[in-house]
């Protein structure tokens, strides 16, 4: 079962054998490896890089640079002195402490001493004027430097946050509405003063006309009706956990939706893709027309879809499909190589239309709604905007979706989004169509991947709740999956309706504990404003875990062994910007399938008592003790915790928190935690912008396993086969993401004992954790089995004639 987690050692190149490599690598020899995120890691470079890094490090500290060590020869004098046959080699020295610290009293003093102040200072210390000048030159560059760097951190922070506020400011601007009649704002064109002096020549007219009514009809007559109340429906946050009800109403979306952005590491891709005004008037027809399609795909049963009677799901009729939905002749046709996945889904959300068809027109926060599909997403054209409101609207749009693991490739897409609002039937529909139909300039993705018209009908419900029917259609280029994944993709589960509710479920109950006021139970935390910045600190947590452990952005993975079966993947990243530790991260990640159900597995981890104890490998001995916890679901599991690592060895000035989040949904779960200092925290909570505070999250991402079962898919081909021994049936399957920043150098090289050490501490954990669900199954065996003998006088109906109970 853990047979993907051994080590191998052929890594590519000349074997090294484990003698050699563990005699030689201290860190490996530590049994008690410390593995916090921010730890120091093993050595990233060779020995004899090292020892060049090193001095060369130790001597900028000390001295500023190797200059001086020359002496007084020039650089050609020293080009020439190579060693000769017999010559003895020139040894080089360092400054004492004594100089470097007189020499650091008058940098304090005097950054550029004169030519007496160097000679009477080298005269002082036994140097060389010219040592003392070039020791001068080298400590000014050093402290120029710093400086650059600190200016520049400044000024990263400030343009983020000048950003931020920009984008903030043009949401408003956009959601502006008229206070009397509750339609869009017109912000140009007319005035506001001519708008004032009109409304005021309308109101002494009309209070005219009244008066002239009320004197020949004898009743008085009201001269202006109230406005209409624009306040969104209330929204009861009770569900069914929450120990006190919230009375608030919902908030605006562009509150509601956490607007901190996981640093972008690549851009995205150019395609100079804009459509010109005789494509517009045709994407504007396929919309209308694909909309129609999605609608009927939504509500219409069989037999457009065919019911398996086995496991439940539906399955597209594609005869039917093209019989009903048939291709326009103007429009090119893809091969019929290509797979088609078709999943339809329905449930309820916490949420009301208006904000989550607000929050789908958006790229920024559709990605934040679903941080664990959604891996990029962009705007690239508005081509209609909504006559009134977002009804009408007409967008191009470039997304990347990911499963969390590097072994599933990302799928990349250009597509059309359409929104439509049905004010009879009070319903909202969103729909997905391709573009690539029509326009022949758009890059083919690799796998070649395509939105046929997906997307969702959204029906208002009371208390601000919406019912969503979702249909995700697409045609997927046939390109070969890892085998433990292979059902998951090739059912449509991967990347399936049943998981874009069941995101959507889980982030609608988070966002509505977001917007919670009036709470008591904080904990550590000082106000309810606090409570808000924890959690979006928590969600770029996520977020940033999401993507580090996933294909996304081109990010390449490297296999340790050539073997079919191994699960583990390496890479490493170069990072320079705010948002994670500076240096090179170095990041692992594997998958395992479980004999254990979904949830046991996600209650071992997301509980930090049990995970300290049984799995000492990811806690290296530290009892953790929670002081904060923010719940945001109506399942138990659903949780932000601050903990503090070993209370009893912890000073009070000197304090370990870690930051974690749990989450479960109907499509699998999330452990996520890092460690963070008290002044991040303080940071964050104090409203601060904390897009600078690093986080390096490890993590687990669990996928339960339904049973498989001949089956076959829309196209009539068989989708998975129970004879397949190295295909998982039923369980989970257990995703163990590592992080470490190897070396604070970016431009360290990755060093063989470092990709050791992290797959030895893989294959620890993932091994701890099946013998931490063996050992409880096993005692939840033997509890039974002595209730049993305890009550026999019970349990004796279920036994054989003979009295000895069934096996």
């Amino acid at each position: 079962m853990f047979g993907d987690c051994q080590v191998i050692s052929t890594m590519g190149g000349n074997i090294v054998s484990t003698e050699n490599l563990f005699s030689s690598q201290p860190v490996v020899q530590n049994q008690n490896y410390n593995f916090m995120p921010f730890h120091p890691f093993s050595p990233m470079v060779s020995k004899e890089e090292n020892g060049l890094l090193m001095r060369s490090t130790k001597e900028e500290m000390d001295s500023g640079s190797g200059s001086e060590q020359a002496e007084d020869k020039s650089g050609n004098e020293l080009e020439s002195n190579e060693q000769q046959p017999g010559q003895k080699k020139k040894r080089y020295h360092r400054h004492t402490a004594r100089q470097i610290q007189e020499m650091e009293a008058l940098f304090k003093e005097c950054p550029h001493p004169d030519d007496k102040q160097r000679m009477r200072l080298s005269q002082e210390l036994g140097l060389k004027p010219r040592q003392v000048k070039f020791w001068f030159q080298n400590r000014r560059t050093q402290m120029k430097a710093q400086q650059d760097r600190t200016d520049n951190a400044i000024l990263r922070a400030e343009n983020e946050t000048l950003k931020n506020e920009n984008f903030r400011l043009q949401t408003e601007l956009r959601n502006v509405i008229c206070p009397n009649c509750g339609g869009p704002a017109m912000l140009g064109g007319i005035s506001f003063e001519d708008f004032r002096l009109e409304n005021a020549r309308l109101r002494e007219e009309l209070d005219r006309v009244c008066c002239l009514v009320s004197r020949y009809s004898g009743r008085p007559m009201q001269t202006m009706a109230p406005a209409p109340s624009l306040i969104p429906p209330s929204l009861d946050l009770d569900m069914n956990i929450y120990s006190r009800h919230f009375p608030e109403p919902m908030t605006t979306c562009t509150d509601m939706m956490p607007m901190q952005m996981l640093p972008e590491t690549s851009n995205f891709p150019e395609s100079g893709l804009v459509l010109m005004e005789e494509e517009k008037s045709l994407a504007m027809e396929l919309a209308i027309s694909s909309m129609d399609e999605l609608v009927k795909m939504c509500r219409v049963n069989e037999p457009l879809w065919i019911r398996n009677n086995e496991n439940g799901k539906e399955i597209l009729n594609l005869e039917e499909h093209g019989r009903m939905f048939p291709w326009p002749l103007n429009l090119k046709q893809h091969s019929t190589e290509l797979r088609t996945e078709a999943t339809r889904d329905c449930a309820v959300v916490i949420m009301n239309s208006i904000t989550l068809v607000d929050a789908f027109l958006d790229a920024n926060k559709w990605m934040e709604l679903f941080p664990s599909i959604v891996a990029r997403a962009k705007t690239v054209q508005i081509i209609a905007s909504g006559v009134s409101g977002a009804s009408g609207s007409l967008n191009l749009m470039y997304a990347e979706l990911q499963v969390l693991s590097p072994l599933v490739p990302t799928r990349e897409a250009y597509f059309l989004r359409y929104c439509q609002q049905n004010v009879e039937e009070g319903t909202w529909a969103i729909v997905d169509f391709p573009i690539d139909s029509f326009h022949e300039n758009v890059q083919p993705s690799f796998p070649l991947y395509r939105r046929r018209p997906s997307g969702c009908v959204i029906q208002d419900m009371p208390n601000g709740y919406s019912r969503v029917t979702w249909v995700e259609h697409a045609q997927i280029e046939e390109k070969p999956v890892h085998q433990i994944f292979s059902h998951l993709v090739y059912s449509g589960m991967a990347f399936g309706a049943h998981r874009w509710l069941g995101v959507l479920q889980r982030q609608c109950e988070r966002m509505a504990s977001l917007m919670a006021r009036n709470i008591a139970d904080l904990g550590v935390i000082p106000s309810p404003e606090a409570r808000k910045n924890l959690m979006r600190l928590a969600q770029r947590m996520i977020r940033t875990f999401c993507v580090n452990i996933s294909t996304c952005s081109g990010q390449s993975w490297t296999a340790l062994s050539d073997s079919s079966i191994d699960t583990v993947r390496i890479t490493t990243r170069k990072i320079t910007e705010p948002g994670q530790p500076n240096g090179v991260i170095l990041c692992a990640v594997s998958t395992t399938w479980l004999p254990y159900s979904h949830s046991q597995v996600f209650d071992l981890l997301r509980d930090e008592r049990r995970r300290s104890q049984q799995l000492d490998v990811l806690s290296n001995g530290n009892a953790l003790h929670e002081v904060a916890h923010i719940a945001n679901g109506s399942h138990p599991g659903n949780c932000i915790s601050l903990l503090r690592i070993n209370v009893a060895s912890n000073s009070s000035q000197h304090v370990e928190l870690m930051l974690q989040e749990s989450c479960t949904d109907q499509s699998g779960s999330l452990v996520v935690y890092t460690t963070i200092d008290v002044d991040s925290i303080q940071l964050a909570m104090s409203g601060e912008d904390p897009s600078c505070v690093p986080l390096l999250p490890l993590g687990f991402v669990i996928v339960p396993v339904e049973p498989i079962k001949e089956t076959t898919s829309s196209e009539g081909n068989s989708i998975s086969s129970p004879e397949d021994a190295n295909i998982p049936n039923s369980g989970c399957l257990l995703t163990v993401g590592l992080q470490v920043l190897a070396s604070t150098i970016p431009s360290a090289k990755l060093n063989l004992s470092s990709v050791t050490t992290i797959n030895n501490h893989l294959c620890n954990t993932v091994n701890q954790i099946g013998a931490a669900l063996s050992n409880g199954n096993n005692a939840a065996m033997a509890t039974n089995t002595s209730y049993t003998e305890n009550n026999g006088n019970l349990a004796g109906s279920s036994m054989e004639p003979n009295g000895a109970p069934k096996q």
